[in-house]
Order: C-alpha cells, then sequence, then structure tokens
C-alpha cells in the first residue's frame, strides 16, 4: 500500500513528483483529480501524505481536502497543496481547511524530501 497521493490532472506532473518520492524510498498512488484522490484515499489507509495540485477538473484540490478533513473524519493524513497558484486568500482558506504546507510550482524534491519523509514517518 501507498504511503503517498499524488493529485494532479497533468500527467506530466504525476509522473515528475512520483518518479522523484518513488526513488527516495516512497510507495506512492496516483490520482487524476480531487474526486478519483477521495476515493484512492478511501480505500488505502497507509496513505500519510497528499500532495495535490488545485486547479483540477470535477472536484479542486482545495475542495478535496475539504472533504478529506470533513466527510472522511481524517486529520492525521498531512495535505500539501503544489499548485501554481500564490493567493495569499487560497491560502488562508487552505490554512482553515486543515492544509498542511504550501509549495509553489515547479517542484522542487530537495527541498522538501526531509519534511516528506517526516510526514510518512521515514525520518
Amino acid at each position: 500500500m501507498a504511503n503517498v497521493l499524488v493529485v494532479d490532472d497533468s500527467s506530466t506532473m504525476r509522473e515528475i513528483v512520483s518518479g522523484y518520492l518513488g526513488k527516495h524510498g516512497f510507495d506512492v498512488a496516483l490520482a487524476t483529480d480531487g474526486r478519483d484522490g477521495l476515493a484512492q484515499l478511501s480505500a488505502d489507509p497507509d496513505i500519510k501524505l497528499v500532495v495535490s495540485d488545485i486547479n483540477m477538473p470535477n472536484m479542486d484540490g482545495l475542495a478535496m481536502a475539504e472533504k478529506i478533513r470533513r466527510e472522511l473524519g481524517n486529520t492525521s493524513v498531512h495535505i500539501i497543496m503544489l499548485t501554481t497558484e500564490d493567493n495569499p486568500l487560497m491560502r488562508d482558506r487552505g490554512r482553515a481547511i486543515g492544509v498542511t504546507g504550501w509549495i509553489v510550482k515547479p517542484f522542487r524534491g530537495d527541498a522538501v524530501l526531509n519534511a516528506f519523509k517526516k510526514f510518512c514517518g521515514m525520518a
């Protein structure tokens, strides 16, 4: 089972993030949007970290994060937004929902590797 769920509608971003994390010992599951992400998270209790884009079809990343916290009642999974959005109001909304962190693209794995390992109990 996976310890990280990468949610992004861009197959390129999913490959970049999951490839980097896989090379560093993470077990990665992939989802194409927020709905798919919720389904994956519900099916896999081993997921400790969700790395999600915001702007996606069907369900955006912030709506997914809100559902993770409120509908699933999952307050233990860490949620990181990996997005092009750097709007302070969006960040505030994310914090209010319970988003753990915010990374503005591009993804720089070396900058977050230790934190991700800590979130997944690998450090």
